[in-house]
Parts: C-alpha cells; sequence; structure tokens
C-alpha cells in the first residue's frame, strides 16, 4: 500500500495524495491558492511530443476541406526533470471577474444559471496577459503565466500517445466538444478528468499556450530539443473547444491566430511558480 499523507506548501493547501508511477499519478496532488484556483502538480517525465501516425490522424479529418497536420510532425521527445503545478480547470467568469471587475464574451454567457463556473471566454493571448500581471500583483507566494506548447501537451495527454487521451467512443464522456455540447461552454469539471487529474483540458474552450507558432517548430526541435522560437505573429492554442468537431479537439492539433484575437470559444488555463528559490 503506498502511503498517504497531506502535505503544506507555502499560499497553497495540499490534499491527500498517493505515490506517482512515471507519468500516470493515481490520485493527483490538488493546491488551491487564495483566489479559488486549484492547482494539480502535474510529475516529472518524458512524452513524445506531436503525431507519430499522420495517416491515423488523417483518417479522423474532415474530406470536405484541407486541414493542416504536417506542423505536428515530427513526432519527438520531451523531457520535464521536474513536476509543475497546471491549473485544474481552465479560468471561470467569476475568477475573472474577481480580478478583472470585466465580464467579457457574449452578454448571454454571463446570464446562464451557472455562469460563475463557465468558462471565461473572448479572452485574446494579450487579455490572458493582463490578467496574469494582476495575478502576479497580488499573490506574494508563487507567480502565474500560461503554459508552455509542451507543457500543455504532456498534461493533456497525461501518459497516452494516442490522437486522443481515451479511446474515441468515451470522449465525450471527458470533453464537450460539438456532439455533446449543445454549441455552448460547459460548467467546469462536470466530465470527468483526465489521469493528471485535469479537467477540460480538450474541449469547453480553447487554451492559449505561451509560443509563438511555427509550421516547422517541430522539425527545429527534433534537431535541438532546447530550441525556442523568439518571435512571430501568431500565438498558440490548444486543445478545441465546444464548438469544435471531431477532428480538432485532438490532442497534437494546432491553432494559432494573432495575440489579440478573441473570439467566443478561447480562453485559457495557468501555470503556477513557487517565488521561493
Amino acid at each position: 500500500m503506498p502511503r498517504t499523507k497531506i502535505l503544506f506548501l507555502a499560499g497553497f493547501i495540499l490534499f491527500p495524495v498517493l505515490a506517482y508511477s512515471q507519468n500516470l499519478a493515481a490520485t493527483p496532488r490538488l493546491l488551491k491558492n487564495n483566489f479559488g484556483m486549484t492547482f494539480v502538480e502535474i510529475p516529472a517525465g518524458d512524452f513524445m511530443m506531436g503525431t507519430a501516425d499522420m495517416e491515423a490522424a488523417r483518417m479522423i479529418l474532415p474530406t470536405n476541406k484541407p486541414i493542416r497536420i504536417d506542423d505536428e510532425t515530427p513526432a519527438h521527445r520531451v523531457t520535464f526533470k521536474q513536476p509543475f503545478l497546471l491549473g485544474q480547470t481552465e479560468i471561470t467568469q467569476q475568477q475573472w471577474l474577481n480580478i478583472m471587475h470585466t465580464k467579457p464574451g457574449p452578454a448571454a454567457f454571463w446570464k446562464t444559471e451557472n455562469w460563475q463556473k463557465q468558462p471565461v471566454v473572448s479572452i485574446s493571448w494579450k487579455l490572458a496577459q493582463d490578467f496574469i500581471r494582476k495575478l502576479n500583483q497580488l499573490d506574494s507566494q508563487f507567480s502565474y503565466r500560461l503554459p508552455t506548447e509542451a507543457e500543455w501537451e504532456y498534461a493533456a495527454r497525461a501518459g497516452s500517445n494516442g490522437q486522443y487521451p481515451w479511446p474515441q467512443e468515451e470522449l465525450e464522456q471527458y470533453a464537450w466538444f460539438i456532439h455533446n455540447s449543445g454549441d455552448q461552454p460547459q460548467v467546469v469539471a462536470s466530465l470527468k478528468a483526465n489521469a493528471f487529474g485535469l479537467y477540460d483540458i480538450i474541449g469547453n474552450a480553447w487554451e492559449w499556450v505561451d509560443d509563438w507558432y511555427a509550421a516547422d517548430r517541430y522539425q527545429k526541435a527534433a534537431l535541438n530539443p532546447s530550441f525556442q522560437l523568439a518571435k512571430g505573429s501568431k500565438k498558440i492554442r490548444r486543445g478545441g473547444s465546444y464548438h469544435c468537431p471531431l477532428h480538432m479537439i485532438r490532442v497534437a492539433y494546432r491553432a494559432a491566430d494573432t495575440p489579440d484575437t478573441a473570439y467566443s470559444v478561447i480562453g485559457f488555463r495557468l501555470l503556477a511558480e513557487s517565488r521561493k528559490p
């Protein structure tokens, strides 16, 4: 039997946890800050980022229009030597309102019965940075940022290596997309979590990541694992949304927009880091 224990970390409460196996948490370690945001400790490990089987990916694509998938290749290994803290859910409308005192997006989304628990949407990459700056000013213990694209995909896969993190026939148990959402955002954490304890990592709202987009990013990363794109014209968003068809909620699917783009399907989740050495 693995030992269960309660841990404490400055600024967060840690709930009882069980020991991790490689890339797979038996019971996720949850941390809650003073702003009503819960984070999951993602364990250290490695994974193959991107799409290895392009033919399998093409089988999922619609036939009436071309979709770019070559920017998902080649699949390449990424290693995380340290665990990191990622938001258990996307930032909600209530969390946004508490920090920013504004109500972005369609007014109807703020009038639903459970509006507080829906993901905040119509958030551009720049608006997400405004939220992060303000939150960082309020919290002396932790700093916050968007995850990198690699951090996001590692957390989303949670030990899986296929086109989806779960069997395709089970997707509607884990992800809000056009087949089950009614084409509306849904209350976060109302479906099943992935193996790392993250909710809505696929579907519900697209999630901005920190990286600039480049079609040949993976080709360069395969040759040089430390490669970072210093600038670009578009920022990457991942995971798909309540409005997306099946082929757009694949775990390796990449989309990008200018940093000031704000659609009613785009939100974000945060990564937290201790300010103490």
